[in-house]
């Protein structure tokens, strides 16, 4: 009889060992899906010729303080329509509002308007409403990615970058979009509907270059914009689809350890 239970309690233990093991194993095989997470590319219109932008400008300098840790990618693009209105905005590109026409065509609103937020290529909402973005980014991040990309810069010299990618997911109509962005700013503006005012900027877009793919891993090179320098400036690479206007991934790329703006680009 002792026998018996002996062999029983040895069978139970037995059992949940392997229970236990497999919980373990079913833990590991989530993990690659945690990896997976989604992402958050939120593009703001904006224009300091605009009185009503600074509160947008505002909330994206919260948000990035907030996400620092977090796979959230702020592009501040400042068109140039302002400019003829009283005020021309020394950050302003006929291609930045160029980039937002063409979202009128992708999302179909009826035209483009300051301040305006696009998230991940999909969705768009007046750029002031906090409410809206964080639901937005919220949900962003909780949807997973089959698109990822790295993106490294090789080296660097005062008027060019070579950059390194690779990627995974993707189709015929995807290109990579690098962004050179000035990290923060401000502008005493002297005339306009903010004149008099000192405005605060982040995460400043001073060049959008598109860069067309055609293999899993490849490498180009881009033009800086003046002033740039490696601490006060960064590169953020994201992955669009020229058909949809959807963006699938999107990373960041520091520049490497000791480099700095006067170092030689291969060739």
């Amino acid at each position: 009889m002792k026998t018996v239970k002996i062999f029983s309690l040895v069978a139970v233990l037995f059992a949940v060992a392997l229970a236990s093991a497999a919980f373990i194993n079913n833990r590991n095989i989530r993990k690659p899906i945690a990896d997976n997470k989604g992402f958050a590319v939120i593009e703001l219109f904006t224009s300091e010729g605009c009185s009503s932008c600074p509160p947008a400008d505002a909330l994206v300098a919260k948000i990035q303080q907030e996400s620092k840790d977090k796979p959230v990618y702020i592009l501040a693009y400042h068109v140039d329509y302002w400019d003829r209105l009283g005020w021309k905005d020394q950050f302003s590109s006929a291609d930045f509002s160029k980039r937002q026409y063409e979202y009128t065509t992708y999302l179909k609103t009826q035209g483009p308007y300051t301040p305006q937020i696009v998230v991940n290529g999909k969705t768009e909402f007046v750029g002031s409403q906090e409410g809206t973005l964080r639901d937005a980014i919220g949900k962003a991040l909780k949807k997973n990615s089959d698109t990822q990309i790295s993106l490294n810069v090789a080296a660097t010299n005062s008027k060019q970058a070579e950059l390194k990618y690779t990627l995974s997911g993707g189709d015929k109509n995807t290109v990579l979009e690098v962004a050179v962005v000035e990290k923060a700013a401000t502008s005493k503006v002297a005339s306009g509907e903010n004149g008099g005012r000192t405005l605060s900027h982040v995460q400043i877009v001073r060049s959008l270059q598109q860069v067309a793919l055609s293999d899993a891993a490849g490498s180009a090179t881009i033009s800086l914009p003046a002033g740039f320098d490696a601490k006060s400036w960064e590169i953020i690479g994201f992955l669009q689809n020229r058909k949809s206007g959807a963006i699938t991934g999107a990373t960041k790329a520091t520049l490497p350890a000791g480099t700095n703006p006067t170092a030689a680009v291969k060739n």
